[in-house]
C-alpha cells in the first residue's frame, strides 16, 4: 500500500526520485476504495493446484481480491470433474458482460502445437480481444505470455534445441520499475517450457524487466502496464517441478533432472525453494501499482479510456 503524507514533506522529493511511491494527501481525499476484481483464466491441465498457487499470491496483500475463475467451454478437461469446474468456474458467456480490475492467464501444456491447433484458440483469443475494453491489466504466465503476444501483435514463439527445465537465475534489469520495487539485483524463477520468445520480436512500445542467460526473455511489459508478459512460473510451489519430473522421467530418463531445483541434482531429496519471496513480491506489486492504483472506481469506465481503443 502507498504511503499517505503531507506533501510538502522534503522526502516525498527524495523517494520519488527513486521512483518509490507516495501518494500526497490531495490525491488520498480523491480515492475511493473498493474491492479488486480478478479474473483468472485456468488452463492448466492441475487446476486445483493452479487455483491454490494463484490465490496464495493474490491473497499476500492487504487490498480485499474478488476473484472469478473462467474455463474454455470448447475444451474437454480430463484433468477435473465438469461438477468442479460448473461450481467454481464461469464461462466466457457468462462474465463477457462484466469488467475486471485485471485478469491473469495461466499457461498451459500445448506449446509443442501452433497456436491455430489448440482446441480453444478461437475462444481464447475472443477473450484477449475482449479484456481490451473489460480489464485494466492482464498478467500472461509462460505459454499464457505467448499466446498473448501471438493473437495481439503476431508475435511468434521458437522451438527450443531442448526443454528449459529448472529453477533459473534472472537478471532485473530496471531495478526502479514498478513490478520490481523491493526486489534485489537478481532472483531466481523456475521455469517449464519448450519454446521461446525472442526480445528482439517484441512490439516497440514494451520494455524488458528481467532476463537470464539461460532463460532468456523472461518477463516484458507493454509500458502502460495493461500487458505484463513472465515467461516463467513464479507462481509454481516447492513441489509442481518435482511433479512434472516424475510425470516425465520415463520419456526423458531418470537422469535428466530439473535444473538448479533438487540439492546435488538428487530428486530423492527435497527440492530447495527459492522463489518464493520474488513471487509474492511481483504478484503483490502487479496487484498494487498495475492494477489498484490507476483503475476507475466504475469499472464500466474502462470502455471510455482512450487506450482501450487503440
Amino acid at each position: 500500500m502507498p504511503v499517505k503524507v503531507n506533501n510538502q514533506l522534503p522526502a516525498v522529493k527524495i523517494l520519488e526520485a527513486d521512483n518509490i511511491f507516495v501518494m500526497d494527501e490531495a490525491r488520498a481525499d480523491q480515492q475511493d476504495i473498493r474491492a479488486m476484481n480478478i479474473l483468472v483464466v485456468n488452463l492448466m491441465p492441475r487446476k486445483m493446484v493452479a487455483e491454490t498457487q494463484i490465490l496464495a499470491l493474490l491473497s499476500n496483500t492487504p487490498l480485499q481480491v474478488n476473484v472469478d475463475f473462467l474455463y474454455m467451454a470448447s475444451h474437454k478437461s480430463k484433468n477435473i470433474t465438469q461438477n468442479h469446474l460448473d461450481t467454481f468456474y464461469k464461462s466466457f458467456a457468462e462474465i463477457e458482460g462484466k469488467y475486471f480490475d485485471g485478469m491473469i492467464v495461466t499457461g498451459a501444456p500445448v506449446e509443442n502445437l501452433a497456436f491455430e491447433a489448440v482446441d480453444y484458440w478461437g475462444e481464447l483469443s475472443d477473450i484477449l480481444d475482449w479484456s481490451r475494453s473489460h480489464v485494466y491489466s492482464t498478467l500472461h504466465i509462460c505459454w499464457g505470455a505467448q499466446a498473448g503476444l501471438y493473437a495481439r501483435y503476431g508475435t511468434p514463439k521458437h522451438a527450443l534445441d531442448k526443454k528449459l527445465w529448472g529453477v533459473y537465475h534472472q537478471t532485473v534489469e530496471n531495478p526502479k520499475h514498478v513490478l520490481f520495487r523491493g526486489f534485489d539485483d537478481d532472483f531466481v524463477s523456475p521455469h517449464s517450457r519448450n519454446t521461446e520468445t525472442y526480445a528482439s520480436e517484441l512490439p516497440h512500445d514494451f520494455e524488458i524487466l528481467s532476463y537470464g542467460e539461460k532463460a532468456g526473455l523472461s518477463i516484458a511489459v507493454k509500458k502502460n502496464l495493461r500487458e505484463i508478459y513472465s515467461f516463467g512460473h513464479l507462481e509454481y510451489d516447492r513441489m509442481t517441478l518435482d511433479f512434472e519430473y516424475q510425470r516425465d522421467k520415463s520419456v526423458f530418463g531418470a537422469q535428466i533432472v530439473p535444473d538448479h531445483y533438487y540439492p546435488n541434482d538428487d530428486s530423492t531429496q527435497k527440492p530447495k525453494m527459492n522463489w518464493a519471496s520474488a513471487a509474492s513480491l511481483f504478484f503483490s506489486n502487479w496487484l498494487n501499482y498495475a492494477v489498484y492504483q490507476d483503475t476507475p472506481y466504475d469499472l464500466r469506465d474502462l470502455a471510455k479510456y482512450e487506450y482501450f481503443n487503440l
